[in-house]
């Protein structure tokens, strides 16, 4: 009897089992399914408030895993400075990210959060991570798979500390250099910065064929990329950071926007908006080019973000009526809103514009939507924890040495001697007694520049891990040579001491955003001070350390040698590399340099081949003799010489490639009138149609 009876029971509890089984599948997790369809499975089942934290990204300072559940957070950040503790390991970085996901794995639905960091050099942020140089060092190169290598590496470091989402790249096209944040741009040249965009592929992955401006991310060691700021914030009146852009449609089109739908081709998975402003409307309030051209014309598929805090800034002063910020930064069609600090206030009011029907619900899908796309498409769903087993990448040597070769390729030799026949450049390794001198030739942060460790960046060699100048110099020069380092040497050192040559290390202090507005655009007063005193007395090659050109007119006339080195970062090696001649100087300037900042804004019109392409069509000739009316003859050197190889070093000459650069030109009207960029433009969005 007993085993008649258990027959029947248990099929019924297979029955019930399998009943549960399928009442447990949920389709949105389900990695075989089409990726519109999981979309549409979760947001089916997400509720308002579910759908408005998946808006929201916090900083890490005010966050803990039960915000995190209670609220449903969708993004994460980190803001300058934003850390772990001081001098935090990769393993240390690792464990928080994963704190904070377990907290968004266990919402209802368990939609793993995204976790957004500044990775504009490098990982920078982190401790012992591998720092590039700057943008404006990289412009310099000229050299898009170096760029696209970089992203590989950076991606790979950012993972290894637990990391999924950068802002980065910066694809400004800053046209006046007195802009705080003109070292984060590639270019004044939108040439360059649209090859520059290479670094997306890097950071994101490869986009399979036939996929143009899908967002994509491949895989563990990949990171989301965000393209910014959107659109024209390095064209503002003076440099001034945040302040308004005034051009035409046709300007915005052909000098600020190519970068922007480059980008969108590769897949890049998020767009910032930019703080400024078009001809006075704010970006964070501009519907028509947020909505209407970048996600309707464009055909971008990811989501966009706001700067920190940056629908505040809608009114003046900021967070004046934040209803209002919020609803026109929303309507706009920013998707994720970097709300560090305030989340229970912007929560509570999006829910009641919602609720009160003044923002539709339509609007709150589209940015989920897109929210959800990305995260589905890097896979986040699958492996939302972070990897410990890449923790070893940081700072890897293989990073470092790539870094190093990054700084020997962004060099820009300036000046080589009085003339061709007497250069300076390559120094001898083996001499008596050599001076190294400067406030920068020992000081690593003020080597790495803003965006370092912390926001402003720091200065002194605590900061991370790298090689100064003066470590770089020491290591590279003949074992018999003596290397003596002053930092300010006067005038009675100079004159009580002997020294083969020296090499003086000057340059700018860190600085970023609007802390770094300059309208001055000088070398600071002590670097001038160390200049005259050591260059008026024995032989010496200047190395500049800055984001941006100098005024450096008055000075050269008492340099033998000038080079730019832009912010090199942590691998100061790459300049004694080139500086001795173990490598050539090759990179060639991607910036007009000015002779008086009453000059700016001075920018590129296009030079191929050494042939300024003008409305006018000057010749080789007369571009010769219109920059040197500009610049004056000591200044011709920058703008169109390099050094040539080790067979012609005692000897300049125009190159026969010379890549888009620079030709002066006065005023931000006088653009090229044909409609190429337009055309451009229209061609790339009926491609993303195409493949919509």
């Amino acid at each position: 009897m007993r085993s008649r009876i258990a027959i029947p029971i248990l099929g019924l509890v297979i029955l019930f089992s399998a009943c549960m089984a399928e009442g447990d599948y949920l389709l949105y997790k389900d990695p075989r399914k089409p990726l519109n369809i999981r979309i549409r499975d979760l947001m089916s089942r997400m509720t308002l408030a579910e759908k408005i934290g998946q808006m929201t990204q916090l900083d890490r300072r005010i966050l803990t895993p039960k915000i995190m559940k209670d609220y449903g957070i969708g993004s994460v950040l980190s803001g300058g400075g934003s850390v772990p503790k001081p001098e935090a390991t990769a393993r240390e970085w690792v464990d928080m990210v994963n704190e904070f996901q377990k907290g968004a794995l266990s919402t209802r639905l368990g939609i793993p959060m995204i976790y957004g960091i500044d990775a504009v050099h490098g990982h920078n942020n982190v401790y012992k991570a591998t720092v590039f140089p700057h943008n404006v060092g990289l412009g310099a190169t000229r050299d898009p798979e170096l760029v696209k290598r970089i992203g590989a590496a950076t991606a790979l470091e950012v993972r290894a500390t637990g990391i999924q989402y950068v802002f980065a790249p910066c694809i400004a096209v800053c046209r006046d250099p007195r802009w705080g944040r003109c070292y984060e741009s590639y270019s004044e040249d939108p040439e360059i910065v649209k090859q520059m965009t290479e670094i997306i592929p890097g950071l994101q992955g490869d986009h399979p064929p036939r996929k143009a401006g899908i967002p994509y991310v491949a895989g563990k060691e990949k990171v989301a990329a965000c393209a910014k700021h959107f659109v024209g914030d390095g064209g503002t009146t003076k440099g001034i950071n945040e302040n308004n852009t005034v051009t035409d449609w046709h300007t915005l089109l052909s000098i600020h926007m190519p970068g922007y739908y480059q980008s969108i081709i590769k897949g890049v998975s998020t767009v910032m908006v930019s703080y400024s402003s078009w001809n006075g409307v704010k970006m964070h309030a501009h519907h028509n080019l947020v909505t209407n051209f970048l996600k309707d014309t464009l055909k971008f598929r990811g989501f966009v973000i706001s700067d920190w805090q940056g629908i505040d800034k809608i009114t003046s002063p900021p967070h004046a009526n934040y209803t209002h910020s919020v609803l026109t930064g929303v309507q706009a069609g920013i998707d994720m809103i970097m709300v560090p600090l305030n989340h229970t206030e912007f929560i509570d009011i999006l829910t009641s514009l919602v609720n009160n029907n003044y923002i539709p619900l339509c609007r709150i899908d589209d940015a989920v939507r897109r929210i959800l796309r990305v995260k589905f498409t890097m896979g986040l769903f699958e492996n939302p924890l972070a990897d410990y087993r890449l923790v070893k990448h940081l700072g890897s040597q293989a990073h470092r040495d790539l870094a190093r070769e990054a700084v020997r390729k962004s060099l820009v030799l300036l000046k080589n001697g009085a003339n061709a026949d007497e250069p300076v450049l390559p120094l001898p390794k083996k001499a008596t007694r050599i001076l190294v001198a400067g406030s920068h030739a020992n000081n690593l942060g003020y080597q790495c520049g803003g965006w370092t460790i912390t926001w402003q960046g720091v200065e002194g060699n605590n900061v991370t891990l790298g090689t100064t100048i003066l470590d770089a110099v020491t290591a590279t020069v003949d074992p018999s040579t003596e290397v003596v380092y002053s930092e300010n040497p006067t005038t009675e050192f100079m004159e009580s001491n002997k020294f083969s040559y020296a090499i003086v290390v000057v340059g700018e202090l860190p600085y970023a955003e609007t802390a770094g507005d300059n309208l001055n655009l000088t070398i600071p007063e002590q670097g001038i001070t160390t200049m005259n005193n050591v260059c008026g007395s024995i032989k010496c090659v200047v190395v500049l350390i800055s984001g941006r050109p100098l005024v450096v007119q008055p000075h050269l006339s008492n340099i033998d040698s000038l080079v730019a080195a832009w912010l090199p970062g942590t691998q100061g090696q790459g300049v004694a590399d080139v500086l001795f001649g173990d490598y050539e100087f090759t990179g060639k300037l991607s910036r007009t340099w000015f002779k008086t900042v009453d000059q700016l804004p001075m920018n590129v019109v296009l030079l191929t081949k050494g042939i300024c392409v003008q409305k006018n069509k000057i010749s080789k000739e007369g571009f010769v003799r219109h920059t040197r009316s500009i610049i004056g003859d000591q200044m011709l050197k920058m703008a169109v010489y390099k050094f040539q190889s080790q067979a012609s070093r005692n000897s300049l000459s125009v190159p026969s490639q010379f890549p888009q650069s620079a030709a002066s030109q006065q005023q931000h009207s006088q653009m090229p009138t044909d409609d190429s960029s337009n055309m451009a433009i229209e061609s790339n969005a009926q491609k993303l149609r195409e493949n919509e």
